[in-house]
């Protein structure tokens, strides 16, 4: 795969937010433009970005005409999307993948959001970033000093170094490839298609609200693929928010992934749904050290 990394971003460049998934609140997303401008950056929203059609944000045309609009705009440098919830698997059969390969760019956003992310990563080789959004992430009253101060280190720069918070071993190793994955359900949503890298990857995850059971069968869905199970080098684990009263489970489920797949396995990272999170760079080549993820872009 070629590998298109998209140029850092600088004060004074242009977001754009869009809503490619679940309707938004025109207050909170006003709430996050005045954020980022009291940065020093430029903020453009789509033209849809606050249109309602059942749970999604806009029809399918009117989402994808917002994200193809972003990419082909030459002011744009970079693209958040505003927030997750369900929407992003009815556009990948429509999205022009060639405008995006043609018109690379900073691409953020996680949970549904990984959809796009994991596609666009197939079919044009753009590394993305599994990120923080506006809607729940950047209102300027409540952010997470954490969480801004690693996005911003993630899409300003060209290196990151990830650990966990609490690093938890189910298998202690040594691994390289290009760091891929998000949001587990997601991920599942685009099996029966040609989503899987060719090349060794580390597996990430996390999810919200599901019970172990569909956990484990996630991780089966995939791991009956074998292109998955060739290519998979390690798995880092973010939260499985809901589950807390299950970790023996969580941990027995993980600890049979060790003994079938003979990976290094680590957890603890925050990965997650919750309020304090990092950001990922999809794509991007990353060697795991002893449960530390060095990682280029």
């Amino acid at each position: 795969m070629n590998i298109i990394k998209p140029n850092r971003l600088q004060k004074g460049d242009t977001i754009a937010i869009i809503a490619p998934a679940g309707n938004v609140e025109e207050d909170k997303i006003l709430k996050a433009v005045k954020y980022f401008e009291n940065l020093g950056y430029k903020v453009k929203l789509g033209k849809n970005i606050f249109k309602t059609d059942r749970y999604l944000a806009g029809n399918d045309y009117e989402r994808l005409k917002d994200l193809h609009d972003a990419f082909e705009d030459k002011n744009v440098n970079a693209i958040l999307c505003a927030r997750g919830g369900y929407g992003c698997l009815r556009l990948i059969d429509k999205i022009d993948y060639n405008l995006i390969k043609n018109n690379p760019k900073i691409f953020c956003g996680y949970s549904d959001i990984t959809a796009l992310s994991l596609m666009f990563l197939k079919k044009t080789g753009l590394i993305t970033f599994s990120s923080p959004m506006p809607k729940g992430d950047f209102q300027h009253e409540d952010i997470d000093v954490f969480t801004a101060n690693n996005f911003w280190q993630a899409i300003t720069s060209n290196n990151l170094n990830i650990n966990a918070k609490n690093l938890k071993t189910y298998k202690k190793g040594d691994a390289k490839g290009i760091i891929w994955g998000g949001n587990l359900s997601t991920v599942c949503s685009l099996c029966g298609i040609d989503f899987i890298p060719d090349e060794k990857f580390i597996f990430f995850a996390e999810d919200l609200n599901e019970p172990v059971y569909k956990i484990d069968r996630s991780f089966r869905q995939l791991l009956n693929i074998a292109q998955f199970k060739n290519n998979i080098s390690a798995i880092i684990l973010g939260d499985f928010l809901g589950t807390e009263e299950y970790i023996d489970q969580l941990d027995t489920l993980f600890n049979e992934f060790v003994k079938e797949l003979n990976i290094p396995i680590y957890g603890g990272y925050q990965i997650t749904h919750a309020k304090t999170k990092i950001t990922v760079p999809i794509g991007s080549n990353a060697h795991l050290i002893n449960g530390v993820l060095d990682i280029k872009y």
